[in-house]
């Protein structure tokens, strides 16, 4: 079967959910779904609301869970039912899905687990269950998933410990444990998330599909991929060049080592292949290469927040010149081009009456650590004014006078003034430099904790603007 983008919306934007294997048992999957939806989640966060629409439990042992009305089938709800999400052993599993198939249900998601990634029967049953689906049309996320999630629709159709705050970037994983704890970040960091999709074993739905529904979600706009195997990699590839050309997509590939490909086997079913076969797909389709968890989620942070950079020229503002010749050097092994200042340029700083007079009068540029507020913006601004600079890193180290809040103003009311070239901060440091931090990242300047990510965050933003120039 082909999903088609429109098709998924019931999945996505359920007005009636029914959880099958609803549990009383609070250290159960089951309970854990049904609180997730009608409590918004099982640990409470800030983030945390009630799904708005009709949630039906089924389980035959129990006539109330959580306090609602409890149906010992399927087909005694009432009513349609736009999503089953389905928690009960795996041998019962076709059953359930029969009865499903029966009640006009067009979506499941099967969070149990004990299909194809245990092989043998397992990978039969799994076989029996997408046969079943088939033959109701009806479509399937897992088995041996986590679920889905989407914020900005208060759904949690999943077991995963809270919801995340709502923002730009979709994140689409093969494991539901390593979204488990990217959700758990998340709220930490105040991470914005516009869905979290774990789609396990893929016996139906499948990476592509989910990559195409968010290319057609407004909120999205950047996509992070974390992938283990891929089933049918030239649907991949085509969907990933059709949808690069409008949103980045990010991915994080396991198995890039013969151990890693053994340990895939055996988590998702998946078959892994040569890595070298999947960089090659990846460059292919125009999608960007993470190597750490961290760094998949620092460059889609900046693809989702900034705009792509025009050309490979960018310049580097900071209060601590040490910092600013590391800065230089992760730039260049990473092929980004700190570009010479011109003497224009530095008249310009010179006439302001603003900088100081040892100031470096080169790119880094050195505004020396006594810099307060009046000294970064016309440090950033005159930089930002020349056509010839087309991206900019500002990088700040605490000092007895450094204010983290106003200087960040200034970054933020220069964004806004030239809103075509990203921006990229660095605020060094710890307990107050996050106080500035926090305010960059509350207006989608992205903010690192380490020099080298800020420099490869820019690295892939240089890439994004070739990659559209081409289209």
């Amino acid at each position: 079967m082909k999903a088609k983008k429109q098709d998924l919306e019931k999945l996505f934007s359920p007005s009636s959910i029914a959880v099958i294997g609803a549990s009383r048992d609070p250290k159960s999957v089951g309970y854990g779904v049904l609180k997730s939806l009608v409590r918004g989640c099982v640990l409470s966060s800030e983030y945390c609301k009630s799904f708005p629409g009709k949630v039906y439990p089924v389980n035959p042992k129990a006539d109330y869970v959580l306090g609602i009305k409890c149906y010992s089938q399927i087909k005694d709800v009432p009513g349609e039912v736009d999503l089953a999400v389905i928690s009960v052993p795996a041998k019962v599993v076709p059953l359930v899905l029969k009865d499903c198939g029966k009640k006009k249900i067009p979506f499941a998601i099967i969070i149990s687990a004990g299909f194809a990634e245990v092989g043998g029967e397992g990978e039969k049953l799994q076989n029996e269950v997408l046969k079943i689906a088939e033959k109701y049309g009806m479509r399937l996320v897992g088995p041996n998933c986590l679920g889905i999630i989407r914020p900005n629709k208060n759904l949690n159709a999943s077991f995963a410990p809270t919801m995340p705050p709502e923002g730009p970037v979709g994140f689409i994983s093969q494991s539901g444990a390593l979204a488990d704890s990217i959700i758990d970040w998340a709220v930490a960091e105040r991470y914005g998330l516009s869905a979290v999709i774990s789609y396990g074993n893929k016996a139906d739905l499948d990476v592509h599909d989910f990559i195409e529904f968010l290319a057609a979600d407004p909120q999205t706009k950047a996509i992070a991929l974390y992938v283990e195997g891929l089933k049918d990699g030239n649907r991949f590839i085509e969907v990933c060049k059709k949808v690069s050309k409008t949103k980045p997509i990010i991915v994080l590939k396991a198995g890039r080592t013969s151990a890693g490909e053994k340990a895939i086997s055996s988590h998702t079913g998946s078959l892994a292949g040569s890595y070298e076969i999947y960089k090659a797909a990846f460059r292919q389709a125009g999608v960007i290469q993470a190597d750490t968890v961290e760094e998949l989620f620092d460059l889609a942070k900046a693809l989702a927040y900034q705009p792509p950079c025009r050309e490979n020229a960018v310049a580097i503002v900071t209060n601590g010149g040490g910092c600013g010749v590391l800065c230089a050097d992760s730039c260049e092994e990473l092929g980004v081009n700190v570009v010479e200042l011109k003497e224009s340029t530095l008249k310009k700083l010179d006439k302001s009456g603003k900088m100081h007079p040892a100031y470096s009068r080169r790119n880094p540029l050195d505004i020396i650590g006594d810099a307060l507020p009046e000294r970064y913006e016309v440090a950033v601004n005159t930089l930002l004014d020349e056509d010839y600079i087309h991206g900019l890193i500002v990088i700040q180290t605490l000092q007895t006078m450094t204010d983290p809040k106003e200087d960040a103003l200034r970054v933020i009311q220069a964004q806004k003034k030239f809103p075509g070239k990203p921006i990229l901060c660095t605020y060094m440091g710890g307990l107050y430099s996050k106080q500035g931090g926090r305010l960059l990242e509350e207006n989608d300047i992205p903010d690192f904790n380490d020099l080298k990510k800020a420099a490869r965050a820019m690295k892939v933003l240089i890439e994004r603007g070739r990659l559209l120039k081409k289209k």
